[in-house]
């Protein structure tokens, strides 16, 4: 839990969205992300759940609950 009290997600990004379709770059960035290994503190709402779970196969996402 973040000291705001509220969920917040770790994500990080371990794969290129090079030769992915261009909407998954564009969701890669939406979210702060497109370099390797970058890591963004995101909160948990259903809108950055559902970025996630279309680039799930990029990213690495800690602090599920």
């Amino acid at each position: 839990m973040a000291k705001s009290g509220k969920a917040t997600l770790r994500v990080t990004q371990i794969r290129s969205a090079i030769r992915r379709p261009e909407d998954q770059g564009a969701t890669l960035r939406g979210l702060g992300l497109g370099k390797m290994n970058r890591t963004r503190e995101l909160e948990d709402t259903p809108s950055v759940r559902g970025m996630i779970n279309k680039i799930k196969h990029l990213v690495r996402v800690e602090g599920e609950g």
